[in-house]
């Protein structure tokens, strides 16, 4: 069976689904009334408990990178269903995604969406998509936080890099605000392939991008850049390189 870990996570991880779902769909119909701090905590404990069943460690480190005021836009390559899940883990704040629409609507994932407030893309959509970069960048703007997969998708690329799309980082360019490029590593072995041995992955928050570095420079540009120092951090994890920046175990 393809991506049998998901499927063992999905089924031994039914009863608590029970309790989960109704209860996401209540706090999301009723937002006013939980507000978004608690929206999110909820969130991140449906996703620990998957990550959990998952049987996943996940490694954080540099999240003294983060900016601690003001919004940003996280940029990650992408691997895999655990993707988002562990960086929300790992950033510890309010946080919400640019989610690819289709995978936005599974079980569980369709609960988290909604109580994160997730911008939705279909990106075989032209007009949708320049509706959803310009939802997410008004609320960028406005000081909300946004994980953007600049890849798009995953077919298989494992721990290899794809093409990073240009158009997502108008983002920041039109918000003015710092990037932060993150780079993942083994995070397709968590909820992706046939496996059940204890997956450990990494989630590594690069030194974030101010505006004022790179102003001046086109979308492709901006891909090229931080797509150079995703890969010259995936490279140093192969290599064995010591990281120098603080580190963080979930699991």
């Amino acid at each position: 069976m393809k991506d049998f870990r998901f499927f063992f996570v999905a089924a031994t991880g039914a009863p608590f689904s029970l309790y989960a779902i109704p209860k996401a769909n209540y706090m999301i119909k009723h937002r006013d009334r939980y507000g978004r701090a608690r929206c999110m905590k909820f969130a991140v404990r449906i996703i620990d408990h998957m990550r959990r069943r998952s049987r996943t460690v996940t490694e954080v480190y540099g999240r003294e990178n983060l900016p601690i005021e003001g919004g940003f836009a996280l940029y990650s390559n992408h691997q895999g269903k655990y993707d988002a899940l562990g960086i929300l883990l790992a950033v510890k704040r309010p946080c919400s995604v640019l989610w690819e629409a289709k995978r936005a609507d599974r079980l569980l994932a369709r609960q988290i969406a909604g109580l994160i407030e997730a911008v939705t893309i279909d990106l075989s959509d032209l007009r949708d998509k320049a509706r959803a970069i310009q939802a997410v960048t008004k609320e960028v703007r406005e000081g909300r936080n946004y994980l953007i997969f600049p890849e798009g998708g995953y077919c298989g690329n494992q721990n290899r890099l794809q093409e990073f799309q240009g158009g997502c980082f108008s983002i920041s360019q039109r918000s003015k605000t710092p990037m932060v490029p993150v780079a993942i590593y083994d995070s397709y072995k968590a909820m992706n392939g046939n496996s059940l041995k204890r997956a450990r992955t990494q989630i590594h928050f690069l030194p974030p991008v101010p505006y004022e570095e790179y102003k001046d420079l086109s979308k492709k540009e901006l891909a090229l850049l931080v797509k150079e120092r995703i890969a010259q951090k995936l490279w140093e994890v192969e290599q064995g390189v010591p990281s120098l920046a603080a580190k963080e175990v979930l699991g």
